[in-house]
């Protein structure tokens, strides 16, 4: 209706997350509530169990009474949502079933499905012969991402959504890049390549572009430096060498072979960007239209190799060990006296009600005892003179290991396992056919790679499916079956869709689960 004012929530996940009624942003709340929030969005439309939040925003550190935390941050969000809700009664967009908490969210209401049916369009004006719209609309697409998605939100849970939605990018920038050597624009190109190149140092498309478009413009030479820069970059990072199709490029430009003049496409275009996390996507007649020029760079940090790790660990080891000596030294140095406050100051710190309890028993105690020391007299042999020093000394000693103990908690760095798991992805994402070859994910095959564990369910057998963690024998058999009579499994979210796991599966599966496409194993790598 003309002059209708659109008081529908949109949702944005492709930087900080936000959300906005109308043209006015709503205070989401605190950083916690935030977080639940973002998982209920990333499992849009389908009931998330209290368990499944908990995992995601708080990982191993779960808060007491969890479920009674997760439905205050809900009652906060429903304030917030649904303002005119009355008290008590039912949501519309937030409800509770009986699966779980579920968020009702429109197509198109989120800037995830806006972007995935930017892209989906873009492959079907592509597949037509349009090129020009097709590149339109990546434009739109990438126009949407305003920084790192899901910035701020921490975690295993979120950083994988992250990588996904990451990776979805890095593809439609490829594909934009693509289209645009496509239509003879390799000259205006090149610069903005440069950046690309620098921002995903590792994607091999991207470099065939470069290529490319550096061959297109009489600069061969710059072409075959750019193949000897990526290689160098794949043997030390990953100890493999470029993918038999761009070395198959390399080999072209060397010959100076006809077929390159072409518009031929340096790589065979993928699939879109995965579907999206939330509901199915609809263009939106309120998306941003795209900016005239490239898709603007992001603050995303690229992976770098990893790094030696051990003289790092023992240094934060030794500075662990001097930060506990240090604390530990203010009670006993003290006399007691600074106990309470000392670890009051790290209750407060920490938010910890548990913590702030204990700095109120150690200044209540120091305070017992020293009221109970007779100052007035130079004897202090009377037994109540003796129980205050013992009291005071007990707390004093007490409180330090206490603080000894719990100082210092650091943000919990990737371990080794974690970093192999990381390379091992990337690798298998890249170069699925050297991933297969390597046996990454195939712990039952004799080792050519470490890759932290991973297990690569659409290759591994029965009996390493066994040793996912919570899989019995009967899940394993199920899954194997499954495999066989439907095919490989494409994703994470396909085995959900298949009913093997729940969505979102568990971090400790998710952790190790690793899925090479079929398909990109025989098209990625052909010659």
């Amino acid at each position: 209706m003309p002059g209708a004012v659109d008081d529908s929530v949109r949702f944005d996940l492709l930087g900080p997350l936000r959300a906005c009624r109308g043209s006015r942003e709503l205070d989401l709340g605190p950083a916690k509530q935030r977080a639940v929030l973002a998982s209920l969005l990333l499992s849009a439309n389908r009931p998330v169990p209290p368990s499944r939040i908990i995992d995601a925003v708080w990982g191993d550190e779960p808060p007491e009474n969890g479920p009674n935390v997760v439905q205050k941050y809900v009652a906060g969000l429903r304030r917030v949502l649904e303002p005119e809700r009355a008290p008590r009664s039912a949501g519309r967009l937030l409800t509770l079933t009986e699966g779980g908490y579920r968020l009702a969210v429109a197509p198109g209401a989120t800037d995830v499905d806006r972007f995935a049916s930017h892209v989906r369009t873009a492959g079907q004006r592509r597949a037509e012969g349009q090129l020009a719209e097709a590149a339109t609309e990546l434009q739109a697409a990438l126009s949407l991402w305003r920084a790192e998605p899901l910035a701020g939100l921490t975690g295993s849970y979120f950083e994988a959504a992250r990588a996904r939605l990451a990776d979805d990018r890095a593809a439609a920038v490829e594909e934009w890049a693509e289209l645009e050597l496509e239509q003879g624009h390799q000259q205006s190109l090149l610069p903005e390549l440069s950046r690309l190149v620098a921002e995903y140092p590792l994607r091999e498309r991207l470099r065939g572009v470069q290529m490319l478009a550096l061959y297109r413009s009489g600069r061969a030479a710059e072409a075959l430096a750019a193949f000897r820069e990526i290689r160098a970059l794949l043997v030390t990072a990953h100890g493999v060498d470029p993918s038999r199709h761009l070395q198959d490029l390399h080999q072209r430009i060397l010959q100076d072979h006809p077929t390159l003049s072409t518009s031929t496409p340096p790589a065979a275009a993928p699939a879109a960007p995965s579907p999206s996390l939330t509901a199915p996507a609809a263009p939106s007649p309120s998306s941003t239209s795209p900016a005239a020029g490239p898709p603007a760079p992001l603050p995303t940090p690229v992976p770098s190799p990893a790094p030696a790790g051990r003289a790092r660990e023992e240094r934060l080891r030794v500075q662990d060990w001097m930060l506990k000596f240090v604390v530990a030294a203010v009670p006993i140095l003290s006399v007691g006296l600074l106990a309470g406050p000392a670890m009051g100051v790290v209750a407060l710190r920490r938010r910890s009600v548990r913590l702030g309890l204990a700095a109120a028993a150690y200044l209540a105690a120091t305070t017992t005892g020293a009221l109970m020391i007779d100052t007035t007299s130079d004897d202090i042999t009377s037994t109540k003179d003796g129980l205050g020093v013992t009291l005071v000394i007990a707390t004093a000693l007490v409180c330090a290991v206490h603080l000894a103990v719990i100082v210092p908690r650091r943000t919990r760095q990737p371990s080794d396992d974690e970093t192999r798991r990381q390379y091992g992805r990337q690798l298998a994402a890249e170069h699925p056919l050297i991933a297969r070859q390597l046996g990454i994910g195939r712990p039952d095959l004799p080792n050519q790679f470490e890759d932290g564990g991973l297990i690569d369910v659409n290759e591994a057998p029965e009996a390493v499916l066994r040793t996912l963690p919570g899989v019995s024998a009967e899940h394993a058999t199920l899954i194997a079956a499954d495999r066989a009579h439907r095919g490989p499994f494409r994703s994470l979210e396909d085995l959900s869709a298949r009913g093997l796991f729940p969505w979102p599966i568990p971090p400790r599966v998710a952790d190790v689960l690793l899925i090479i496409r079929v398909e990109d194993t025989v098209d990625r790598d052909r010659p």
